[in-house]
């Protein structure tokens, strides 16, 4: 049986793309990364556990991707997170946006960027292993079971 390579390991054999210092990407360019990588999670669960309409699956999803719901899951997880992880995710709520989620405070918004900052380097980092337990932590501390 062929063994099927990560997510990551082969986009960057198909494309043709080198290793990069992950400390040289901005916070922002590591949550525009994890926001997409928590989202597929999410739909990909949610999917899989509920086979409804896609007017069903969006509500669910979204409650579990918008930013409040993001931002106290960050602050949850921060107990749970190595010094290394923790410095990630407070790069990424102190970076400067220059936008908003037009439903969440500033606050909320930037502990959502810093989760997802967070999110997109440990993907982009190949530990997917570690970002699923922190999904999981989350969704277990905030009692969200999919």
């Amino acid at each position: 049986m062929e063994e099927s390579l990560s997510l990551l390991t082969q986009i960057k054999k198909e494309f043709n793309l080198g290793e990069v210092d992950l400390r040289t990407y901005s916070p922002l360019t590591l949550a525009f990364v994890g926001d997409c990588i928590y989202d597929l999670i999410i739909r990909t669960v949610v999917v899989e556990r509920h086979n409804a309409s896609p007017n069903r699956l969006h509500k669910e999803k979204s409650h579990l991707v918008k930013a409040q719901t993001q931002a106290e899951m960050g602050t949850v997880l921060q107990q749970y997170l190595t010094e290394e992880e923790l410095a990630v995710y407070r790069r990424g709520r102190n970076a400067k946006s220059y936008t908003t989620a037009k439903n969440a405070s500033v606050g909320d918004y930037r502990k959502a960027t810093a989760l997802e900052a967070l999110y997109g380097y440990l993907y982009l980092d190949g530990r997917m292993e570690r970002l699923m337990e922190l999904v999981k932590i989350s969704l277990r501390e905030l009692d969200l079971a999919l």
